[in-house]
């Protein structure tokens, strides 16, 4: 550390299933970081990149520290350090970290440049979500945002609900909630309350995104917002609106308030917002929800995009991008969809009834060595 002092940090990086391709997962770095968490979270990339039908398996991982008091000094050697302890697990080939939760596109630099330095020429596609100047892809912060609009919009043309005038509220205010709020307000969507860690805000007449955004980033949160009324954030879950997508942590949504819901629409920004008791409740009130491993599977499709792009050499425009995301995940959405159809299933049953069986396909492909 700085001062002298040695410290010792665990961590882990679990690979869950890899029937289907390497190892794709985010790395977070958090006091609460546990071996347990990590495993669910690795088990969660497996399905995310089958509901897609990207050639991945699930991995992720985890550093137990508290980054928001590390020097940059100090972070830089924790990073350093748990890339060398991994290094013989990971790989262009093998499995491909990304950024998590207090982990950023400097950290995936220093994560490339420790392997190049291992191997002793330059590795780019060791990591995605690096900056663009070492490789890293256009538009892949935005990504995990963009991927909720193009379902949300998908979602509500099956339930008859257009989104010019859509009412929307949005759960959680970071990278991935700001640019939902600002991709949905841009398709006609009126954002009437958005709340963050430390407060909620509320306005009829619909809250621009932009200008909250410099707000909060100017105060560090959006509590004291003049362009918009304080409310509870006990309550926000209960606003009335059309479309619901939370983009904060795990288990908003439970069976004490699945029946206060005023949405018709939830798009679950996050991953796991609403626990497997909330969920029976939300499907008898006839409220759609698009299941996490669908809905924020945006994020992991731009960094195959990123991962194929330092592949073979060749960068594609925004455009192109975009495009080819759109693509990805309305054509998982559909194949999610008629599988509920079919089935007679609620959506969250019908990806992961598609992304098992897609694996289960991969191992029986395989077959058991020896």
């Amino acid at each position: 550390m700085d001062n002298g002092d040695v410290q010792v940090f665990t961590g882990h990086r679990i690979q869950h299933n890899m029937a289907r391709g390497p190892g794709k997962g985010g790395i977070h770095y958090h006091p609460d970081v546990t071996l347990e968490e990590v495993k669910a979270l690795a088990m969660w990339m497996t399905w995310k990149c089958a509901v897609t039908g990207i050639p991945y398996g699930g991995a992720k991982g985890g550093v137990n520290c508290q980054p928001k008091t590390m020097s940059e000094k100090e972070l830089e050697a924790v990073t350093r350090r748990y890339a060398t302890e991994i290094s013989i697990i990971i790989g262009p080939d093998r499995d491909i970290p990304a950024p998590d939760v207090n982990t950023d596109e400097r950290i995936m630099a220093w994560i490339m440049d420790t392997m190049s330095m291992h191997r002793g020429f330059t590795v780019p596609g060791i990591v995605t979500g690096k900056p663009f100047s070492v490789g890293g892809t256009l538009d892949r912060t935005g990504a995990t945002g963009r991927g909720v609009t193009i379902v949300a919009r998908e979602a509500a043309s099956k339930i008859g609900l257009s989104l010019k005038g859509a009412r929307v509220i949005v759960q959680g205010y970071g990278k991935v909630g700001y640019a939902a709020a600002r991709l949905l307000a841009e398709q006609g969507c009126v954002i009437v309350a958005v709340c963050d860690a430390a407060g909620a805000v509320y306005s009829e007449k619909g809250i621009d995104p932009e200008a909250l955004k410099r707000f909060s980033e100017a105060n560090g949160t959006m509590a004291g917002y003049g362009e918009a009324d304080a409310m509870p954030r006990s309550d926000f879950l209960q606003t009335p609106c059309d479309i619901l997508v939370p983009v904060a942590i795990e288990s908003q949504i439970t069976k004490h308030n699945a029946g206060d819901i005023n949405a018709r629409l939830i798009v679950e920004g996050a991953n796991g917002p609403t626990t497997p008791e909330a969920d029976p409740i939300l499907r008898e009130r006839g409220i759609m929800v698009v299941p996490d491993v669908l809905a924020n599977a945006g994020g992991v499709v731009v960094s195959y995009f990123e991962w194929v792009q330092d592949t073979q050499q060749y960068f594609w425009d925004l455009d192109e991008i975009n495009r080819k995301m759109e693509s990805i995940l309305v054509n998982s959405f559909n194949d999610v969809f008629r599988r509920s159809q079919e089935q007679k299933i609620g959506m969250r049953d019908a990806a992961m009834d598609l992304a098992v069986g897609r694996v289960a396909e991969a191992i029986r492909s395989h077959g058991l060595y020896p």
